[in-house]
């Protein structure tokens, strides 16, 4: 990425927010975000984007669960990255909360970037180890399925100027992870939360014990392509078309109470 896109400026922003601890707007509601139809853009080219198209962003209290739902405008779901037989250079499609929470409360190093809940998709690797999502023995062919991850995200102009990555982990170095952690070099987790899709819903329920019961939170929501570095190493996973963001200006506008 040569230019700097507006949408991934409003990321970098999101992330130099959360560092700082601030506010970039003080809008709330307890019912959700509310997105206008038919604006999600792609800056490469990926069509049928009415899969992306946020229309409705909400994170709520359910029992013993948090539950984060995204409304697109239709077809959830149906739309992944194409196979291209490789690693690098492969491509991951999301639906993501970004989240006001400490990246220590999902069991990451404290103050390490903003933490984010993503149900993504991506048939050119598997990152579940532990999980056997299609159910046919083997556990490291079903990446292409809908799965989640909690991801932490920080700023890295060597992914294009203006834009975000999942964090690295440097060689020789050894920050708290998860104990579901896959094993890559970066900071993600696959807690083995199953993604629930219908014609215009994706949800993810996290049981609350797993976070610590966590007090009143923000919440923002995403659809966005990452890619994986040519080169497969550090940026090894960036963020590469932001399609749609809930509130337009990613100021974590929904809050949790």
């Amino acid at each position: 990425m040569s230019r700097r896109s507006p949408r991934l400026i409003a990321l970098v922003a999101l992330v130099s927010l959360a560092g700082a601890g601030g506010t970039l707007h003080t809008l709330r509601t307890q019912d959700g975000i509310s997105s206008a139809a038919k604006d999600a853009r792609s800056a490469t080219g990926v069509a049928k984007l009415e899969a992306f198209d946020l229309v409705w962003t909400n994170v709520e209290r359910k029992g013993t669960h948090l539950v984060f739902t995204e409304r697109v405008s239709a077809s959830a779901g149906t739309v992944r990255p194409a196979r291209t037989g490789a690693l690098a250079g492969s491509s991951v499609f999301s639906y993501v909360w970004p989240v006001s929470l400490d990246p220590a409360t999902a069991g990451f190093e404290g103050k390490s970037g903003t933490l984010a809940l993503a149900a993504t998709a991506h048939p050119d690797f598997d990152d579940t180890p532990k999980y056997d999502e299609n159910g046919d023995g083997d556990a490291a062919n079903d990446g292409d399925l809908w799965h989640s991850h909690w991801v932490v995200l920080v700023p890295d102009d060597a992914c294009g100027t203006g834009a975000l990555k999942v964090r690295d982990i440097p060689p020789g170095t050894t920050p708290r992870l998860p104990a579901t952690w896959p094993g890559l070099p970066l900071f993600i987790d696959s807690p083995g939360y199953d993604p629930e899709i219908t014609s215009d819903f994706v949800r993810v329920r996290v049981p609350l014990k797993e976070l610590g019961f966590p007090e009143a939170f923000r919440f923002d929501g995403v659809t966005a392509a990452l890619k994986v570095n040519a080169s497969v190493h550090d940026p090894l996973l960036c963020v590469a078309d932001v399609f749609d963001v809930a509130s337009g200006n990613l100021s974590l506008p929904g809050t949790v109470r």
